[in-house]
């Protein structure tokens, strides 16, 4: 997946089987038609949206990257994404709850978001024409609104108890494999988070373009953080963190999100999927349990597609070591095929775990449904991925 892992929506959701279709309210009828309507032009819909808005907005140019193609459909699709999904509640919340908190760091105001909602729906009426009526756009005037003002009232509360962003400084980098590099930062002032939420970086040497990255290590008493990155084709702001970065850099920080977290009220095991550099917030959970004191038993399977990309295999073979409920299980990938949903049927039996999954999406996609055909219910499987699997539909 491009750059990093996207954890982004408290809620769990459902991707191994289409969901049913639901009507839902008029709102979101009309709304789900104009989509349908711009499928197979959602290029020229955002080109025009974004030609509009700077045309019309040039004070808002300054928000967004030098370069276009870095930032391509991202504002439009969580937007077409929040609107699609005006009637799940739970989730659409959670999303937005977490770009308002997010946007401050472009320096996003309140006064900005009539206007990108003006040409919002001046490009899907031009591309939805054939839908597209008084009505239409009335429904999504009222679904813009709702979203722009939860995203508004989140920014204003995140405000008042944290900075837009941190500055950090690298205070080492190592390079474990041609293309994988475990980060070491240190913000400049306290920065809260839990084990397997991300935060999104920003580097030096490409302003304005930021990207989400898990943390790899349970909160320290030193106040360092630990990211592990995979330089990937294209990938800006990975290609820097991987090949540039060197320890006195600064970067920064956004706000911490995510909520593949642990619930430290429970008991049941936990059963923990990690694939690539997915490893990462599995490994911050386990150290989360550790710190908590609490002997739930956890069971790691750990994905790689060689033996030489199981880069952090050393670190989470100690963690075993010196933990007897932990079990740690490497599954190598054979003839191309990924070999975790069949490592998952063989052990088990899994109806009483907590699940846990991180990883490119379509690893996440396949982890899911083995879990869910183990017997382990939707709403006890947690996945870092959300986001994206929303706007996959």
């Amino acid at each position: 997946m491009p750059d990093a892992f996207r954890p982004f929506v408290p809620e769990t959701l459902e991707v191994a089987e289409p969901a049913p279709v639901v009507e839902g309210s008029p709102d979101a009828v009309l709304v789900r038609r104009t989509m349908s309507a711009i499928g197979s032009v959602s290029d020229k819909v955002t080109s025009y949206f974004y030609a509009l808005l700077f045309v019309r907005h040039p004070d808002l140019r300054p928000l967004f990257p030098p370069a276009m193609d870095a930032q391509r459909d991202r504002l439009l699709k969580a937007l077409l994404t929040a609107a699609e999904h005006i009637d799940n509640t739970p989730v659409l919340v959670g999303y937005l709850q977490n770009l308002g908190r997010g946007h401050r760091k472009y320096g996003t105001r309140p006064e900005h978001y009539p206007a990108v909602g003006e040409c919002l729906i001046e490009a899907l009426a031009k591309y939805a024409a054939s839908v597209w009526d008084k009505e239409t756009e009335a429904a999504w005037v009222r679904t813009y609104t709702t979203i722009s003002q939860v995203m508004i009232d989140a920014a204003a509360v995140d405000e008042l108890r944290a900075p837009a962003w941190w500055q950090a400084e690298i205070v080492s980098h190592e390079l474990r494999t041609q293309d994988i590099a475990v980060l070491t930062v240190r913000p400049d002032q306290p920065y809260p988070f839990l084990a397997g939420q991300y935060a999104s970086l920003e580097t030096p040497w490409w302003p304005r373009i930021w990207r989400h990255y898990s943390f790899a290590s349970a909160p320290r008493s030193d106040g360092l953080l630990s990211f592990h990155v995979k330089a990937v084709p294209a990938g800006w702001v990975s290609n820097a963190l991987v090949h540039r970065a060197q320890p006195g850099d600064v970067i920064r920080l956004g706000p911490p999100a995510g909520s593949m977290t642990i619930d430290h009220t429970r008991d049941s095991g936990l059963l923990c999927l990690g694939g690539g550099t997915g490893i990462a917030p599995i490994k911050a959970l386990v150290e989360d349990v550790a710190e908590h004191g609490a002997r739930r038993r956890m069971e790691v399977f750990y994905g790689a597609r060689t033996d030489h990309d199981l880069y952090d295999i050393d670190t989470m073979l100690r963690l075993k070591q010196s933990h007897s409920w932990l079990e740690v299980r490497p599954v190598v990938d054979k003839d191309g095929l990924l070999q975790l949903p069949d490592a998952i049927r063989t052990f088990g039996p899994w109806t009483e775990y907590d699940a846990y999954i991180s990883g490119p999406v379509g690893m996440i996609r396949s982890g899911v449904n083995a879990l869910r055909g183990a017997g382990i219910p939707k709403e006890r499987i947690r996945h870092d991925s959300v986001a994206e699997l929303v706007a996959a539909g």
